[in-house]
């Protein structure tokens, strides 16, 4: 008799697991019928999306670069909802990074290798950390939502960002031809992360963003910090009467996801721009937190979750190029994408909780 109630809870558990996934297919689905309104074969859309994410070694390598920022970024946002909090901040958190690093780089040019390259991914993740742990004060204090607190430090640091590529940090040559294009001088090549495919972005970022992917699952299943924001995120009320400082650990959480933003504009720029400029972030603020729900918000499900949005990303260019579609309908579908990924992530989070209620 037990064996049946087992059953039960694995196919429940399994549904829950698959519904992100249902969501993507009902957004396909739905642009289908987007694409047959224009007139277009979604056929021959979806062969091409699918060809430029896997296609051959120049796609599959352009789809690990993009999913790089978006696991990084995803990762944070997997350590703030775990803590109970929402962080939606990413994206200005992602440009203090770059900005960090790339001002570290520039001015600090003459530093070896050795020493110049990780001292601007830490000083990049510094900075994100540091604009992610304000909300997480404000919160902490001032009980300020975090929300609200981080979508306007966004706004600040795109503002922030704008000023020094236009005034301290704009490239001297940029001043001397006249042009003013808002842009930084290139970084040494001691800060550039190595090349790991020749004649490709694939860089060495990739494969640190996986592994801090599996260093968060430890830290957050396999140690005592871990474990109480993972408490102070299932039961808030609980873990205060248990003695837990449940302010502290969701400002803990805030700042962990600024780290981990801020760590992805330093890789991003030191692995692919080489350079800061504006619209950097390519808005992996943002869809690394879709990346992180189709991961079940769990440090390793958010790995395949990043390659799949960072192929869906490289695919609908190639998309938009082959059956010569307004890049309007690549945002609108990736929009829709968001939306029924997100909301399924809802749905399942509301039948798992009913299901425990039940038994």
């Amino acid at each position: 008799m037990p064996e049946k109630p087992d059953l039960k809870r694995i196919l429940n558990r399994t549904i829950e697991a698959l519904l992100p996934l249902v969501g993507l297919l009902l957004a396909l689905l739905i642009g289908a019928g987007m694409l047959l309104a224009l007139e277009v074969n979604p056929l021959v859309a979806y062969s091409a999306l699918i060809d430029g994410a896997v296609g051959g070694t120049s796609s599959i390598t352009q789809t690990l670069v993009k999913a790089t920022p978006l696991l990084l970024v995803g990762l944070g946002v997997v350590i703030s909802y775990r803590g109970g909090v929402i962080n939606i901040g990413g994206e200005g958190q992602l440009i203090v990074g770059a900005l960090a690093a790339t001002a570290l780089a520039i001015g600090f040019n003459h530093l070896p290798r050795i020493i110049l390259l990780p001292s601007c991914l830490i000083v990049g993740a510094a900075a994100g950390a540091l604009w992610g742990g304000i909300p997480g004060l404000l919160k902490s204090r001032m009980e300020v939502n975090e929300i609200l607190s981080t979508v306007m430090m966004n706004a600040i640091a795109l503002q922030f960002s704008n000023f020094l590529l236009r005034g301290p940090m704009i490239d001297p040559a940029e001043i001397e031809a006249g042009t003013r294009i808002a842009q930084s001088a290139l970084l040494p090549e001691a800060a550039w992360l190595t090349r790991l495919v020749p004649k490709t972005l694939l860089h060495s970022g990739a494969i640190l963003a996986v592994i801090l992917a599996v260093a968060v699952y430890v830290f957050l299943w396999r140690t005592t910090i871990g474990y109480r924001i993972r408490a102070v995120g299932l039961n808030p009320h609980a873990s205060r009467y248990a003695g837990i400082n449940v302010p502290f650990y969701q400002a803990i959480s805030l700042t962990l996801g600024g780290l981990f933003a801020g760590l992805a504009g330093a890789v991003e720029v030191m692995g692919v721009q080489h350079r800061m400029l504006e619209g950097l972030s390519g808005g992996y603020g943002f869809s690394g937190i879709v990346a992180a729900l189709f991961g079940q918000l769990h440090p390793l499900g958010t790995i395949p979750a990043s390659v799949l949005f960072g192929g869906l990303i490289v695919g609908g260019n190639k998309m938009q190029r082959a059956v010569q579609v307004p890049s309007s309908l690549i945002t609108a579908m990736l929009g829709l994408m968001v939306l029924f990924v997100v909301s399924a992530n809802i749905w399942a989070r509301v039948r798992a909780r009913r299901r425990e209620m039940h038994e």
